[in-house]
């Protein structure tokens, strides 16, 4: 990332990291460290509630720290959400051309439109785009 590169987009499996110990946890924490805007789209708090309870349906959380997480995530969280609704048609339109559900278009979308990247933990997404024109747009959250 250059030196002009002033902000992140963030999905999901990065902010679950900064409040689950788990591996990787270390890494997203360290973006926190950084000097840079965090981004995403309003669709990470529907995303990390679904983590959350995920991990409470399966006993790695208590409902109540569960709950805890999602009040401190929503109240103190360091990400500047950009609505959906900016983003859907370009989120489609990466969909359609790489067969990426629009879920992750969207976080993809953020990225082109700000001229920054997508830091993401998911390495499925990370090798399905490898060699697209969208790979310069992605980092993985343990990579270089």
């Amino acid at each position: 990332m250059s030196e002009a590169t002033a902000s992140l987009v963030v999905d999901a499996s990065v902010v679950a990291k900064w409040y689950v110990p788990e591996s990787g946890s270390a890494a997203a924490l360290a973006l926190l460290e950084a000097d840079l805007t965090l981004l995403a789209p309003d669709l990470l708090l529907a995303e990390v509630g679904n983590i959350l309870w995920k991990k409470a349906r399966q006993g790695e959380l208590t409902d109540a720290h569960a709950t805890w997480i999602a009040r401190a995530f929503r109240t103190e969280a360091p990400v500047v959400l950009w609505p959906s609704s900016a983003l859907i048609e370009t989120a489609l339109a990466v969909a359609l051309a790489f067969d990426r559900p629009v879920y992750d278009g969207l976080y993809l979308a953020l990225a082109l439109t700000v001229g920054s990247q997508l830091v993401t933990a998911d390495r499925r997404l990370v090798r399905a785009l490898q060699g697209t024109r969208l790979e310069p747009s992605l980092r993985l959250l343990d990579g270089p």
